[in-house]
């Protein structure tokens, strides 16, 4: 188990992109959170197996129809396994 959080920079509030993201991790079985930061990004946490954490975030570098990504900020950490599902913070 792998630990990432990354932070979405881009036209990715109000465009589905939480709920783009939830259903994502669900589809991948990772578990962890996602929400908007008062700065306009969003920020993704997620836990898994790195394969599957990796398939996450290229999804991330797209999101949903609407959201246009100019960019990620990837960080690595220890998984910690707080997490019991993918849920919106």
């Amino acid at each position: 188990m792998e630990r990432v959080r990354v932070i979405v920079r881009g036209r990715v509030q109000g465009v589905f992109f939480r709920a783009g993201t939830i259903e994502e991790a669900k589809r991948l079985g990772i578990t962890g959170h996602v929400r908007n930061l008062p700065d306009g990004t969003v920020e993704a946490v997620a836990e898994g197996a790195r394969s599957d954490l990796e398939r996450f975030i290229r999804w991330l570098r797209r999101g949903p129809e609407m959201a246009l990504v100019d960019g990620l900020d990837v960080s690595w950490e220890n998984s910690s396994g707080e997490f019991s599902g993918f849920r919106l913070a």
